[in-house]
């Protein structure tokens, strides 16, 4: 695929005009002013550019990096309104999930592929179960994702020979780590401090030895499971309590990070933990807001995430980016903190490296080939004073023309050419339905 005489967000996050950037595989073959020549560079040897797209009045910019996500729960949008955050698991989410199967997570699974990539999501970090069947959806669809088996343990007398979810977390990663071309990393997943015990936090952090592979964990999300945890365990914080444990041995994704302090802040710095912010979901359960500023001060690296849907209600990038950027500048009333070019950042380039995605999140010749294209000339993009500023504060998912993932386009002008919809869309409603009758 050729885009000729494209505007394309560069490196640091202004645009240049009339550029040809040639898609060849899945990489970024060439970006450059002049047209490309087959047989040189990053794709020598191809004898053809493929589909020429003239592309006058589009911007090129890199794809959006979910960092945290709970996929299947697209199927529990809207299931629990206004409720009180305890009262909203115990009695509406916990049931719910409980009667999924495998199919439903599938189903689910594939309908917030598509709802990504309309929202210009070319990868998300998730953690759940039914695994298999996120994994095979995420496969079938294009999507890139970081999947990970939430552990979780309730009560005494923790064995780890009979913890069913332990064997399958260690299952996944080896028989699925880089399949699909390098688009599915297997990360571990500890639910979080207060829904596991030492013994699990213990045989998680062996398990993120033993692979190499980060764990991604709740951390923090409010004031109650923050203290909570200090109560339980002589002072320490959750971050305090799970590196002690191990956990971020290996790096980490930690989700939330709302009420974290700033010694917990060079904790996640040291270790090379990414602090998720869920502007979104931690307003809707009325959870706080993350002090961006203070972990950018303390270098850690922020991505952004949506959350489920179930407490978002949507996978809206573009919405958590402008929230992201807004949110901490009433808070700490400087209306300075939080620049377009961080918030970008955090959701792209950030989002990449917090999943081990390191040729990915800028667009430049080798890197992979996850692109949005947005009209440069709808009407919320001009005039431009400020690209990046535009993108932050104006732009929208209406703005999105396509997007490609690994050099193929999974959504383009309102179609999902690598999903069923009408399917999608079916299965789902009938999953629902089923559940609902059950919980009667």
């Amino acid at each position: 695929m050729l885009f000729q005489n494209a505007a394309v967000l560069d490196e640091d996050f202004s645009v240049v005009y009339d550029r040809f950037v040639w898609i060849d595989g899945p990489r970024i073959a060439y970006i450059g002013a002049a047209p490309p020549v087959l047989g040189t560079g990053a794709a020598a040897g191809s004898d053809s550019f493929g589909e020429v797209i003239d592309g006058g009045g589009l911007l090129l910019m890199p794809g959006f990096y979910n960092a945290h996500t709970h996929s299947p729960m697209s199927l529990l949008r809207g299931y629990g309104e206004n409720m009180q955050l305890s009262d909203w698991l115990e009695n509406r989410i916990f049931p719910f999930e409980d009667r999924l199967t495998g199919g439903d997570v599938y189903w689910a699974t594939l309908l917030s592929m598509a709802e990504s990539f309309a929202h210009g999501i070319i990868s998300s970090s998730d953690m759940y179960y039914h695994c298999e069947d996120i994994l095979r959806a995420a496969c079938e669809s294009g999507a890139k994702m970081n999947i990970s088996r939430g552990l979780s343990f309730f009560g005494e007398g923790f064995d780890l020979a009979a913890y069913g979810p332990y064997a399958e977390s260690r299952k996944l990663y080896y028989e699925n780590h880089g399949a699909a071309g390098g688009r599915i990393r297997v990360d571990m997943a500890l639910h979080a401090e207060f829904t596991s015990t030492p013994g699990l936090v213990r045989a998680a952090a062996a398990l993120s030895a033993e692979t190499g592979a980060p764990v991604h964990v709740h951390v923090s999300e409010t004031k109650k499971e923050h203290e909570e945890c200090k109560a339980r365990h002589g002072g320490l914080t959750p971050v305090a309590y799970l590196a002690d444990g191990g956990i971020f041995e290996q790096g980490g994704l930690a989700a939330h990070c709302v009420w974290i302090t700033e010694e917990d802040a060079d904790i996640l710095r040291e270790k090379g933990v990414t602090a998720a912010t869920c502007p979104v979901s931690n307003l809707k359960l009325a959870s706080g807001v993350m002090n961006a500023p203070m972990l950018l001060c303390r270098g850690v690296n922020i991505a952004i995430g949506t959350d489920g849907q179930a407490s978002n209600n949507s996978l809206n990038l573009f919405e958590e980016i402008k929230l992201f950027a807004l949110l901490c500048k009433e808070r700490y009333g400087d209306p300075t903190l939080i620049t377009p070019a961080q918030a970008l950042y955090a959701a792209t380039r950030a989002g990449a490296l917090c999943q081990g995605r390191t040729d990915c999140g800028v667009l430049k010749a080798g890197n992979r080939a996850d692109i949005l294209v947005l009209d440069s000339r709808s009407p919320s993009l001009n005039p431009v004073h400020d690209a990046a500023g535009n993108l932050v504060y104006a732009a929208s998912s209406a703005d999105i023309r396509m997007t490609i993932i690994d050099g193929r386009t999974v959504y383009r002008d309102g179609a999902f050419p690598t999903v069923d919809m009408e399917r999608i869309l079916f299965e789902t409603e009938r999953s629902k339905s089923r559940i609902l009758g059950e919980l009667m």
